[in-house]
C-alpha cells in the first residue's frame, strides 16, 4: 500500500513557485476554518492567497486537489512531530509515547489552521491520502511505523489491526471532545488516552 502521489499537476521548479503553492495551501486552511469544505473554491483560494486563478490551475486541477495537498501536509507534520519527539527521547515508555501522540493530535486541532475541519482529508474524501485505503488506515500505518519499533515488539497482522482500531477509536473520541468544547473537553481527552493506552498494552507489553 502506497500513499497517493502528489496532487500537484506539476512540481514547482523555483523557490518562488514553491512559496506560492504554500500560500495557496495556507489560504485553503483559512477558508476551511471560516466556511468549511462546501465553502471552499479555487476562486476563493486564489483571492485569499493573492494569486491569479491561473496560478491555482497551473498547479491544481480543482479544490479537491488543494485539499489533498493540505491533508498530506497535515500528515507529514503529524508524523514529523512524533518523529522529533522520538529523536529527542522525550518519553521513557511506549505508554507515554501513545499519550504524547494523542497530545500532538489535539494540539494540531487547536493550533493548525484548517486541521479541525480537514484533518487528514475525510471531509473531502475517505480515500484522499491513498486511493487504495481509507485515510485512517494510512494514519494508523504511519503511527505503527513510528511506535512499534520504539516499543521493541515484533510487528505483524495483529498490531496492524490493533492500530487500525486505535486510530478509529481515538478519532471518534477526539471528535466528541471538540463537539463538547470548542477547544476540546480535557476530561474526554484524558479518558481517550486511558482507553487507548489500556487497549494497546495488551499488544505492546509482551
Amino acid at each position: 500500500m502506497t500513499e497517493t502521489g502528489t496532487p500537484l499537476r506539476r512540481k514547482p521548479a523555483q523557490r518562488r513557485s514553491a512559496e506560492r503553492v504554500q500560500r495557496m495551501l495556507d489560504a485553503c486552511a483559512e477558508i476551511l476554518d471560516e466556511a468549511g469544505y462546501d465553502g471552499l473554491s479555487t476562486t476563493r483560494i486564489a483571492q485569499r492567497a493573492g494569486v491569479a486563478i491561473g496560478s491555482v490551475y497551473q498547479f491544481f486541477p480543482d479544490k479537491r486537489a488543494v485539499a489533498q495537498a493540505l491533508a498530506l501536509r497535515n500528515l507529514e507534520e503529524f508524523g514529523g512531530r512524533i518523529g522529533a519527539m522520538l529523536d529527542e527521547r522525550q518519553v521513557e515508555s511506549w505508554s507515554g509515547l501513545v499519550g504524547r501522540a494523542i497530545d500532538i493530535f489535539v494540539e494540531m486541532h487547536r493550533t493548525v489552521p484548517g486541521f479541525r475541519v480537514l484533518r487528514f482529508g475525510d471531509v473531502a474524501d475517505q480515500h484522499l491520502l491513498d486511493e487504495s485505503a481509507d485515510n485512517n488506515a494510512v494514519v494508523a500505518r504511519r503511527l505503527r511505523e513510528l511506535i512499534v519499533p520504539a516499543a521493541g515488539v515484533p510487528d505483524g497482522p495483529e498490531l496492524e489491526r490493533a492500530f487500525a482500531i486505535t486510530v478509529e477509536s481515538a478519532d471518534a473520541l477526539i471528535k466528541m471532545a471538540f463537539r463538547r468544547e470548542p477547544e476540546g473537553d480535557d476530561a474526554v481527552i484524558g479518558e481517550a488516552k486511558q482507553i487507548i493506552q489500556n487497549y494497546l498494552s495488551g499488544y505492546l507489553e509482551r
